[in-house]
């Protein structure tokens, strides 16, 4: 049960505007046709072993903090670069998923984007200055609900297909994708989101002192994200021809079924950029200040005022620009993190 909740956790996590819109999906999957389908595969694999070093590693640890398991593993000047990546990532996220708010605001519901910003920064900020234990019962409570859409109207849009895959599948291609290819995707991706969802897990994995309980939390997770992401996919590359243009192909699909499901599925999609906003914030400031002080809280109405400002950028651009770049960087986390797993399995580290 422990482990179940420590999943759906970490899906939520890493579950944020871009992968519930279908934005990423479409970019890093669909827009390979065929071959996108194995890239997911391939995914999938990769998240569940990653998911479960991770928690793991955490729980060994008795982490409070990403820096000391990433020192821990990847020694000083390569655990300085990941720290810094780490550090970024989660700024950077925490942006885009406040520009996210502001797109569903304006392309749903015709509000001004700004409002959907405001209202996200503000609860955002509120949240963090709760404690830890009760943002992972948030965040692990609204993914259930992510999972049952998704699974809905990947199987509606199976089921109602005009045209074959065969058929489709050169319009898929022609998608726009920032990535030269499938495999190269595939791995650009699972190191973009394992940066993004690095800091909370270890933490998470931190608050369990069974190490295999942690570890299975990790790999649940990562399993349940893998299956999303084939079962998103899908739903794009069967509805290409009809949700490649849109900005959130996935609720574009849920808009054209009912509008009633596009505002549940908006609602949904608020529910799961809040979630990675608190996320990649809280763990940005736990980072740099002491949690639960006076100065903590400070600290989180500043970053909350700053990444406000800067999402004013644009959802779409900031999605194109900056996720594949972290992915890149993201390499370095991930290299630690499979040498540290092949150099010392299972041995425990007291701090």
């Amino acid at each position: 049960m422990k482990s179940l909740k420590m999943g759906s956790a970490f899906v939520g996590i890493i579950v944020g505007a871009g992968f519930a819109s279908g934005q990423e999906i479409l970019q890093y999957f669909t827009s390979f046709g065929y071959m996108g389908t194995l890239a997911a595969i391939l995914a999938t694999a990769l998240f569940a072993y990653l998911g479960m070093s991770l928690t793991r590693l955490g729980s060994r640890m008795k982490t409070t903090s990403h820096k000391e398991a990433v020192f821990g593993i990847s020694g000083k000047i390569i655990g300085t670069i990941v720290d810094y990546i780490i550090i970024l990532t989660l700024f950077g996220v925490g942006v885009v998923m406040i520009a996210g708010a502001g797109s569903i605001f304006s392309q749903q519901f015709n509000l001004p984007a700004p409002l959907g910003s405001t209202v996200m920064v503000i609860l955002v900020v509120l949240t963090i200055m709760m404690n830890v234990q009760k943002v992972i019962a948030i965040i692990g409570s609204i993914t259930p609900f992510l999972i049952i859409a998704v699974i809905g109207l990947a199987v509606y849009s199976l089921l109602t297909m005009d045209s074959t895959f065969a058929s489709l599948d050169p319009i898929a291609n022609e998608q726009p994708s920032t990535l030269p290819n499938w495999f190269l995707s595939a791995i650009n991706y699972v190191s973009f989101n394992i940066a993004v969802g690095a800091s909370m897990a270890i933490v998470m994995g931190g608050t369990e002192k069974d190490e295999k309980v942690a570890a299975r939390g990790g790999l649940i997770g990562g399993l349940i994200l893998g299956g999303l992401i084939i079962l998103s996919h899908l739903a794009i590359f069967s509805k290409v021809d009809v949700v490649g243009s849109a900005e959130m192909p996935l609720l574009q699909i849920a808009d054209d079924i009912s509008p009633v499901l596009g505002v549940f599925m908006s609602v949904i999609l608020f529910g799961m950029i809040y979630n990675t906003a608190v996320s990649m914030l809280f763990s940005f400031s736990a980072r740099f200040v002491v949690m639960g002080t006076k100065k903590f809280r400070i600290f989180v109405i500043i970053v909350g005022i700053v990444a406000y400002i800067l999402s004013f950028v644009g959802f779409t651009e900031l999605v194109s620009l900056f996720y594949p770049i972290v992915g890149y960087l993201g390499f370095f986390l991930v290299g630690a993190l499979i040498f540290a797993d092949i150099r010392k399995p299972h041995k425990k580290k007291h701090s």
